[in-house]
């Protein structure tokens, strides 16, 4: 999938061999003066061609009209968001590389449901950048943007032992080398948490594969110095599979939650990590550390097996804390045709998922991620502190949360009435908004919690001495988040994610982003602009940024073809986890020696036998 053809402004560099040794104050220096360096340039990076509308044709229904970016050569266009057949299309014209149509929400239906959760957020009242250039070539942060940071990611190294055909970047596809000293990464850091009134609580340690960093350690305490109170790792999880005191090390150092790929329960449809997966997930259980599964969905490779992919994480429940679910975002250049064959949108999978779980979880189990503001309102205006708020665009994600009793799966909406005591929450929100006395709300919500909650239908362990009911209201009222911890672990949390590309690209959703990465130059990007116009924000940068092949093997000693993983499969496949975690879902002694050689070299990872 190739990349744009860079422009003259991409190609600033900084010889970073030079200031990797510097302090946090020097550095800031430079990252500051590189910024404007870096900033995307109207007329060179991207045009603007606002005053053509997209034609609408027979059968088709609009929307709304949006804004979006050209697949070819990031210029700003007029799109249209329409129904037709029963789904929502994106369509927009570029005068000089013509018309670009996408599915953009498989459902109509279930696109009118979600929209009407929709609720803006009051952004960051500190912005990063002023307001120079329309969105999204504004990215980092600017006071147009309509959500603050929820989750901040930070890039901790381009290099990675696989080199997956769907993965956003690696080193080898960069040409060079992106690792921030362990001072530059603490000055991101605190660029992230520059925000106000909403400081983020979470961070997301990633890569490439951030496992390969040596310093990794060090880096999970000075992100905790920081402020950040829940710390990701976001891994492929090999080196979790042969390193057992790695799993106890990184949560000694403060990692909260791991995140790890987890594409399927065959080798045919996660060659990424399939046989390495019931190792990492044994060690990551001796070391206690929960883990999130994130299944990359595409429709041809692994829409069949979501519901297995559940199944595998209710299996490992006790260790296994959620499944997210991203469809797949097609970078680069890629025809209609070829991209209508991986093409997968949220309601896409959740239908998916009703079928392969015989109904058990159902199409109206998921609410879209802004459905949950009035807690957030709730809260807020209980305690008087501004409250974190999941404000993204409705069509952006999606959750739910689901129980296992006696083998069978138990949805939150069976037994929760959701709408009613999210409206519920948002009148009492009000009434304390108004000055009512804090007390008698609270005491209004001990009493009528219980109605909202239909304890027969609850899983038998929650029915207990109205156990649920006692637990909502530590959370809702006390915000005793042990209480939240404990709803946690005994649930499996089910979401999904469906991140953009060029063609599905919606300005409409940049603007209300909650997931955003800190750039080398200190800006603030939102995920969908980072990942999704990589030209002009993460390659530029991290390119800045960067060391060539030969200074990082000079400096390390190392050799980057020296990470590439080689697997051993005879070895896996043998070992007593690799059985105990898979024979309930597949037949594991009908897949031949050489099928798992030949999933695993396809992949591209290479096999050993010793």
């Amino acid at each position: 999938m190739a990349q744009k053809n860079v422009s003259v402004e991409e190609e600033f560099h900084i010889n970073y061999s030079r200031i990797a040794n510097l302090g946090i104050e020097e550095i800031s220096k430079i990252a500051e003066e590189a910024r404007a360096k870096l900033f995307p340039k109207p007329g060179v990076d991207y045009k603007i061609y606002l005053s053509k509308r997209p034609p609408l044709r027979e059968g088709e229904e609009l929307i709304t009209y949006t804004q979006s970016a050209c697949p070819e050569c990031n210029s700003l266009l007029t799109a249209a968001v329409f129904k037709r057949d029963g789904k929502v299309w994106i369509r927009k014209v570029c005068p000089e590389h013509g018309e670009f149509e996408e599915l953009y929400f498989g459902s109509v239906e279930m696109y009118e449901r979600y929209r009407k959760y929709q609720v803006d957020g009051r952004g960051n009242l500190i912005a990063h950048l002023p307001v120079t250039a329309p969105c999204p070539y504004n990215c980092g942060l600017c006071t147009r943007h309509r959500s603050h940071a929820a989750l901040i990611n930070v890039v901790l190294t381009n290099r990675c032992d696989l080199s997956c055909f769907y993965c956003f970047f690696y080193a080898k596809k960069s040409g060079y080398v992106y690792e921030p000293s362990l001072e530059h990464l603490r000055y991101m850091f605190r660029q992230a948490r520059l925000t106000e009134p909403v400081k983020p609580p979470a961070i997301q340690l990633t890569g490439g594969e951030p496992t390969l960093r040596e310093d990794l350690l060090d880096i999970i305490r000075i992100a905790k110095e920081e402020g950040f109170t829940h710390i990701q790792l976001n891994t492929n999880g090999i080196r979790l599979a042969f390193d057992p005191d790695l799993a106890v090390k990184v949560r000694q150092a403060g990692v909260n939650t791991v995140y790890m790929s987890f594409d399927g329960v065959s080798p045919f449809t996660n060659p990424k990590n399939h046989w390495e997966v019931p190792y990492a997930l044994d060690n990551l259980r001796k070391a206690k550390l929960g883990v999130v599964l994130v299944p990359t969905v595409i429709k041809h490779y692994n829409l069949s097996e979501v519901g297995k992919i559940i199944e595998f994480g209710l299996q490992n429940n006790d260790i296994v804390r959620g499944v997210n679910f991203q469809p797949v975002s097609i970078v680069g250049r890629m025809p209609r045709k070829e991209r209508d064959k991986e093409r997968v949108t949220i309601p896409d999978v959740i239908k998916k998922i009703e079928e392969q779980t015989n109904g058990q979880i159902r199409e109206e189990d998921w609410y879209p991620v802004p459905s949950v503001a009035p807690i957030s309102r709730f809260v807020e205006a209980l305690t008087g502190k501004p409250q974190l708020t999941l404000t993204t665009h409705f069509a952006c994600g999606a959750a739910t949360y689901v129980f296992q009793d006696d083998g069978e799966i138990i949805p939150i909406t069976r037994f929760v009435h959701v709408d009613e005591f999210f409206d519920y929450l948002d009148k009492k929100a009000e009434e304390l908004e108004k000055g009512k006395n804090k007390y008698i709300v609270m005491l209004d919500l001990l009493v009528n919690l219980r109605k909202f909650v239909d304890m027969s239908k609850a899983p038998r362990r929650l029915r207990e001495g109205n156990k649920l009911v006692k637990m909502f209201y530590k959370i809702f009222a006390r915000h005793d988040y042990s209480s939240l911890g404990e709803f946690h672990y005994n649930a499996l949390f089910l979401g999904m994610m469906h991140f953009q590309d060029l063609y599905n690209h919606d300005v409409a959703r940049v603007m209300r982003c909650d997931i955003h990465y800190i750039m080398p130059d200190g800006r603030q990007v939102p995920f969908c602009s980072f990942n999704v116009i990589p030209d002009l924000y993460r390659d530029r940068a991290q390119k800045a940024f960067s060391y060539s092949f030969e200074e990082w093997e000079k400096i390390t000693g190392k050799k980057l073809i020296a990470d590439h993983y080689k697997r051993n499969i005879k070895k896996l496949i043998s070992g007593e986890p690799y059985k105990r975690h898979y024979s309930k879902l597949i037949d594991i002694d009908s897949i031949p020696y050489e099928q798992h050689v030949l999933a695993s070299q396809r992949f591209g990872i290479p096999v050993i036998e010793e």
